[in-house]
């Protein structure tokens, strides 16, 4: 079998094939990936949502016959829209958590079968993609307020920059890549700050010039994004700044439309 998927509520996928290496980013319930190699008792995966590239221990993945990735893959756009909901899985008679913005595949009502098992999940879920007159961004990162920074995570009991900017942008419908330097070639640019609209990304470079962080703009000159926890702050030509260390923190590069 050379495909998989994500049945657990959250797995990590690693730099290299060690439970000490470096966590890159992580698989929500219900995403598939391609496997690459095989390495002892881990596997070398490409995401199939991001196109993401990394390691995951074979013992916390489902493999996937070629006939049911590609149905999965067909009807996958189910996205769960709760922090934290319960899944049962009905024939190891087993419940456990799913978090916001985990893939629910070939989903009927409130049923889905994978790799010979079958699901029940009943709580709040979409299937819309965004529009200009929907502009619902900003409200779907809040949910996401004070969830605590991690460097690969994509939940909110932690996550990074542009896991947060990815997995809201996923809720509402629309796919981008993983890291933030990746981000900010997508979209259409937006010119200056007083441009900007709610649900517009901003992106933030270092002292060589690499963009290492981004950030969701919201009303009145605002902007939510990771650092430390998902937080709110000011923004303006300049960049990030924060009223409790009396200073700018991030230096504001450009800025992306994706609606």
């Amino acid at each position: 079998m050379k495909n998989g998927i994500c049945t657990l509520s959250v797995v990590p996928i690693r730099a290299m094939p060690a439970d000490k290496s470096e966590l890159v980013s992580e698989l929500l319930f219900g995403e598939l990936f391609e496997v690459r190699e095989v390495v002892d008792s881990w596997i070398n995966i490409k995401t199939v949502y991001d196109g993401y590239e990394g390691w995951v221990d074979i013992k916390q993945c489902t493999l996937l016959s070629d006939d049911e990735f590609e149905k999965h893959l067909k009807n996958n756009q189910a996205v769960t829209t709760e922090l934290v909901q319960i899944i049962y899985n009905k024939t190891n008679k087993i419940y456990y958590p799913v978090l916001i913005g985990s893939s629910l595949p070939s989903i009927v009502d409130t049923n889905l079968c994978i790799a010979g098992n079958e699901y029940i999940y009943e709580g709040e879920y979409t299937r819309e993609l965004i529009s200009k007159e929907n502009r619902k961004i900003p409200d779907v990162a809040k949910q996401l307020y004070n969830a605590p920074y991690r460097w690969g995570g994509r939940t909110p009991f932690g996550i990074d920059c542009s896991g947060f900017t990815q997995l809201v942008m996923k809720i509402c419908g629309i796919t981008i890549l993983r890291d933030a330097s990746q981000q900010a070639t997508q979209g259409e640019a937006v010119n200056f700050i007083s441009e900007a609209v709610p649900g517009d990304l901003a992106f933030f470079e270092n002292e060589e010039n690499l963009i290492v962080h981004t950030g969701i703009i919201l009303n009145n000159q605002k902007i939510i994004h990771a650092s430390g926890n998902v937080r709110i702050d000011d923004i303006d030509h300049e960049g990030i700044y924060n009223g409790e260390l009396n200073k700018y923190t991030h230096k504001l590069r450009i800025i992306r439309r994706f609606i």
